[in-house]
């Protein structure tokens, strides 16, 4: 099995917070976390095909991004594509396919970037 680290970007939020709602916003971003890590982890779900060979995911949400490892089954990398080029494709597909994905974060960068 291989495991590769990826993240998302947030893009730039539309504006600042009031300052009286700033407290239960960030309340409210501490509980959403643990729904926007579900979310992210469904849309990849939804959009995995059985070549992609995914067996895992782990996602983290953090205040510019969210943190991905993707854990892959090993193939033979003379037939195949090497696995961070699987991982990426993954990940893009999903971004792609997804109206939340594509509104929060900015699009994958290709391996090497």
């Amino acid at each position: 099995m291989d495991v590769i680290y990826a993240a998302l970007h947030r893009r730039q939020s539309a504006g600042p917070v009031p300052s009286g709602e700033a407290a239960g916003a960030a309340e409210a971003a501490e509980v959403d976390k643990a729904g926007e890590a579900a979310e992210v982890r469904a849309v990849l779900w939804a959009h995995a095909r059985p070549d992609d060979g995914l067996q895992h995911i782990t996602v983290r949400s953090e205040a510019d991004r969210v943190d991905l490892l993707v854990y892959l089954a090993s193939r033979d990398l003379a037939v195949d594509q090497d696995t961070l080029s699987r991982a990426h494709v993954l990940i893009a597909r999903g971004h792609q396919a997804s109206p939340l994905m594509r509104r929060r974060y900015q699009p994958p960068a290709p391996p090497g970037c």
